[in-house]
């Protein structure tokens, strides 16, 4: 039989990263979520047999430790931890604004270079980053999230161009729309929030691509929404 695959989900939560673990856990994989409050992620750890681990990304000696303790190499690595700080530019907190650098690129980048490293000895993976209307549009009074998106934009596009020629998929999906939740919900029959478990299909359809048609970028957004 062939040897079960593993992924790895950075910064769980009860959203898109929920319905990823879900998702994921049925199509076989050994999955494992991290996040900096690992006892909130009990409950989706004992339905999708996960193994939960906590991390902050935005620590470099929390991430190496994520992945030694991992059990094997994961095959995916899905980042998708964020933090946003809003307001006036000219009020802006500068240590709310370098923490949501810090989460939603820097950390990126530890987590995508562990992932990298390995992936590279086993000679295939894929690394997928989520992404925002924030990575391609920046909003007025939401200069550092645009920062952060941004950033992380262009850390996924320089990554595929450095490593899908070595077998390693890197994808950005940039979610372009609310998200439905149990706190913000759509109108029966509207869909005008995105579905988490629809934008989780999405990300599974990314890792499922053939390399001969490999996407470096996907948009997922409600059918009523503006671009």
């Amino acid at each position: 039989m062939p040897e079960t695959k593993s992924a790895l989900i950075a910064g769980v939560g009860d959203g898109v990263s929920a319905s990823l673990a879900r998702l994921l856990a049925r199509e076989g994989y050994d999955v494992a979520l991290a996040a900096r409050n690992p006892p909130k992620l009990a409950a989706l750890a004992a339905e999708t047999k996960a193994s939960v681990h906590a991390c902050d990304v935005s620590k470099v000696e929390d991430v190496a430790a994520l992945f030694a303790a991992l059990p094997r190499d994961p095959d995916v690595v899905i980042y998708n931890p964020s933090y946003r700080t809003r307001g006036p530019l000219i009020e802006l907190d500068p240590e709310e604004v370098r923490k949501t650098m810090e989460i939603c690129s820097f950390g990126a980048f530890l987590v995508a270079q562990q992932a990298a490293r390995r992936m590279l000895t086993c000679g295939a993976g894929t690394i997928i980053f989520t992404g925002a209307s924030a990575g391609v549009k920046g909003f007025a009074r939401s200069a550092p999230f645009a920062m952060g998106k941004f950033a992380l934009r262009g850390l996924a596009q320089s990554m595929a161009r450095e490593l899908h020629p070595q077998n390693i998929h890197v994808g950005h999906v940039v979610i372009d729309g609310g998200i439905r939740s149990a706190r913000r919900l759509d109108e029966p029959g509207a869909d005008k929030l995105l579905d988490p478990d629809a934008i989780a299909q999405s990300y599974l359809h990314l890792i499922n691509q053939p390399r001969s048609s490999w996407s470096w970028e996907i948009e997922v957004r409600p059918w009523t929404e503006t671009f």
